[in-house]
């Protein structure tokens, strides 16, 4: 295709990106418009808000693309906790900056097949590359499914 605006269909990493970015930008835009302090309003049992989600999304690129996928140690942990003094600014841009370097990630690996240098824990195989970019689309997708339903909860808009 030589139209620039279906560049994204060129490639299957590049079709995999295009969705898991629409998934990223779904979660973070159904925040917006909503007080701080709505946000990190637990619109269910388990306390889970809309902040939170964002957060744990971090965590989840920096733990398949960075951790199992390259080798390395992050060093986060796994929360939806929102600490006090962390601004809704400041965990978007940690998310952006996150899923930034798992796109880098993608793009500079020589092709989807190539296998994560470790197994995710508790699992006994190292699984392609091909595997997580597919994993986070499906993650990242249900998460913004709950992030719609928290949002309806808190101020009744939908199909953000």
């Amino acid at each position: 295709m030589s139209d620039a605006r279906f560049a994204w269909m060129a490639s299957e990493r590049e079709v995999s990106l295009h969705y898991l970015n629409a998934m990223r930008d779904a979660v973070v835009r159904v925040s917006e418009g909503l007080s701080e302090e709505r946000q990190r309003e637990p619109g269910v049992e388990s306390g889970t808000n809309l902040l939170g989600l964002v957060r744990h999304l971090t965590w989840v690129e920096q733990h398949w693309f960075q951790r199992v996928f390259l080798g390395e140690e992050p060093g986060t942990t796994d929360s939806m906790v929102v600490p006090a003094g962390q601004s809704r600014d400041e965990i978007v841009a940690a998310y952006r900056k996150a899923c930034a370097r798992s796109d880098d990630i993608v793009r500079a690996a020589s092709d989807l097949g190539v296998l994560a240098a470790r197994a995710n824990p508790g699992e006994q195989v190292r699984v392609p590359l091909r595997v997580i970019v597919t994993h986070l689309i499906e993650e990242t997708a249900r998460h913004a499914g709950h992030a719609d339903i928290l949002r309806e909860r808190l101020d009744g808009v939908t199909a953000l």
